[in-house]
């Protein structure tokens, strides 16, 4: 190779926005029409609080405000980018995909634009997608958003579901640049992306287009999904710092998907990784599904703690089972 040539493309971080409803739902407000209490939500979940959109907000108009939010951060437009894709499990229709919506809305209108469902993995494996498109040659900006409405899939008389989702959308700008090919580059290092469909009846959804015609509700069974979240997690996260040479005392930050606090606090002690170094915002919006990391690291850079070159390890595990990893320098 001549010694000119830069040794690879890595995705950069350019960008990063977010959107939350105005409507707050606490733990009182639901104990009004709830057998339970704050006390027991907060002590099995971390879950304070959880943003619900208005009957006016579809999963597309939350993600395009943190799309246009992300943009601005970067000093972009829609015209400059020429791929975007949502993660979302919550489309505001069968078709077509959120992401041409949103593309409409920024006024794109080119390149390519479509949605991916892995659940609560959707914004890890998004990302992973967007990074190959970029990393190719054949793109060199991505918009990649997570946005749910999952207050719209609840049933709100099912106290073991209803407490832990919220609504939301995060987005995150990537840039093809040129690099060394160390890990010591900016942009996304390395990702991993794992699912095991026979998972399935431990975390769903119990209606769709093509069995019962309707949207349906979520369903759970809690210890199931617990028993094997931090496991699974510790899985992709480990191989991240291999295929990397990095370790758990070399990350400036974890944010992992905000699901549960006590799955948060265990996969980051199974892991090494200090309690000072984990991102944590499930207490303020409960689990945001596909926007969750995309909503904690926005509130990370904001108020100062992810720096432009920190190294960054984002994980989630969703519905499927589906679990992924990435590792960003920011």
């Amino acid at each position: 190779m001549n010694n000119s040539t830069p040794g690879k493309l890595r995705s950069v971080v350019v960008g990063l926005g977010s959107y939350l409803p105005k409507r707050i739902v606490s733990n009182v407000d639901l104990e009004k029409s709830l057998d339970t209490t704050d006390e027991w939500i907060v002590q099995r979940t971390g879950i304070k609080q959880r943003h619900v959109a208005a009957e006016d907000e579809p999963t597309s108009v939350l993600g395009f405000n943190a799309a246009r939010a992300a943009l601005a951060d970067a000093g972009l437009t829609g015209s400059d980018l020429d791929l975007v894709i949502v993660a979302t499990a919550t489309p505001d229709y069968t078709f077509p995909a959120v992401a041409t919506q949103i593309q409409a809305s920024l006024g794109m209108f080119h390149g390519a634009a479509f949605d991916m469902q892995a659940v609560c993995s959707g914004f890890v494996y998004a990302l992973a997608t967007a990074d190959k498109f970029l990393i190719s040659g054949s793109h060199k900006r991505a918009l990649v958003i997570g946005a749910e409405t999952f207050s719209r899939l609840l049933d709100w008389k099912d106290r073991t579901t209803c407490v832990l989702f919220g609504d939301g959308a995060g987005a995150i700008v990537l840039e093809a640049q040129h690099s060394s090919g160390s890990a010591d580059d900016r942009g996304v290092l390395t990702s991993h992306l794992r699912s095991d469909g026979r998972h399935r009846e431990k975390l769903y959804v119990d209606g769709g287009p093509s069995s019962t015609k309707t949207t349906g509700h979520l369903r759970m069974a809690g210890r199931e999904v617990f028993r094997h979240a931090v496991g699974m997690v510790a899985d992709v996260v480990t191989e991240a710092f291999a295929a990397t040479g990095t370790t758990a005392q070399q990350l400036d930050w974890f944010v992992p998907h905000q699901a549960n606090r006590r799955i948060i606090d265990a996969s980051a002690e199974k892991l090494g990784i200090a309690a000072e170094k984990v991102v944590v915002t499930v207490d303020l919006h409960g689990n945001t599904s596909a926007a969750s990391i995309p909503l904690a690291l926005t509130v990370a850079r904001d108020d100062g703690r992810i720096k432009k070159g920190d190294l960054v390890m984002i994980e989630a595990m969703g519905g499927g089972f589906t679990w992924a990893s990435a590792l960003i320098r920011w």
